[in-house]
């Protein structure tokens, strides 16, 4: 029983006087007439300690940013897209809503069970983090498996930009071969330029140098005057982006129909290319998008200008 409840009871129980009880229980005579009427109003249970909370907040969350953060969540997720902190409030800056804080938002997912603790990560300070600094500067590539609706595996090979993230090039195979890559690599250029090197793994459509010859993507580099770079084997962190994005790609596809065939789920990947790189939010680039990040940075005219200086 709370001291409150004890000395008021005493009082009126004639236990003791006002003057006694502020003197045995170290409170005010002016405390205990207010826990007095306290109790007179709203008995025993009143005499507590009220919270001092104040009823209202003018920094509170408005209900309608509150309820369209959860609907947020739900939505990106049922279209296979991040939908943490960063990500919805960059959607709720588009729409012109408030944006709270990241932190607020996660709590407002934490409070509506919508976020499942992890354990604790190693700390982002203890990484050492690579970036190119320009456009076309690296390109990394990579493929990743993906089954079709009979179960049979396809292969999807992927070229990204190592500064703006930008997704080059993202073609759906039955397997990935040496002139796939060749290929890819060549429709990417026409398209945004060449870059000064390449970054891959060591597969064998991208390097022949364990087996003592060249492929043709090794011949093909040189004579465009690019860099062939090659993680060292066992350390897929070195292409440590590209291997991120596939997490993302496998779960936007995870949210489609399975494709049947390899032509629809080409089809998938185009389209998944346009959202990637248009109407997502990349938290590397400070929110803004692959295709705003390349703009930022004089987009293609860094390509351009190489080639150009080549053939001049």
């Amino acid at each position: 029983m709370s001291k409150h409840r004890v000395v008021v009871l005493k009082i009126i129980a004639n236990q003791l006087t006002v003057t006694e009880a502020a003197v045995q229980y170290g409170l005010s005579r002016r405390q205990l007439h207010r826990l007095l009427a306290r109790y007179r109003e709203g008995g025993i249970e009143a005499v507590d300690p009220q919270s001092r909370r104040p009823k209202t907040n003018p920094h509170a969350t408005p209900p309608e940013v509150v309820e369209r953060v959860l609907r947020l969540r739900a939505e990106l997720i049922a279209h296979g897209f991040d939908a943490g902190p960063v990500t919805i409030s960059w959607h709720l800056d588009r729409e012109g809503l408030p944006v709270p804080s990241h932190a607020t938002i996660h709590r407002i997912l934490t409070r509506a069970g919508l976020i499942t603790p992890e354990p604790r990560k190693r700390p982002r300070s203890s990484y050492v983090r690579f970036e190119a600094a320009q456009p076309n500067e690296t390109w990394q590539s990579d493929f990743t498996h993906w089954r079709l609706a009979d179960g049979t595996d396809a292969e999807i090979l992927n070229w990204l930009d190592d500064h703006s993230r930008l997704l080059l090039s993202c073609t759906a195979h039955r397997p990935v071969t040496g002139d796939d890559v060749v290929t890819t690599f060549l429709a990417a250029t026409e398209e945004h330029g060449i870059p000064a090197s390449t970054l891959t793994d060591n597969g064998r459509v991208y390097t022949a140098r364990f087996g003592g010859g060249r492929n043709a993507f090794e011949h093909l580099l040189p004579a465009l005057g690019v860099k062939q770079k090659n993680g060292s084997p066992g350390h897929p962190q070195i292409q440590g982006k590209i291997e991120r994005f596939h997490q993302t790609q496998k779960r936007w596809l995870a949210q489609q129909p399975t494709a049947t065939t390899i032509l629809e789920l080409q089809t998938q990947l185009d389209r998944f290319r346009v959202d990637y790189n248009d109407h997502r939010p990349h938290r590397a680039l400070d929110r803004a998008t692959p295709s705003q990040g390349r703009e930022e940075r004089t987009g293609d005219s860094f390509g351009l200008g190489r080639e150009c200086e080549r053939l001049g």
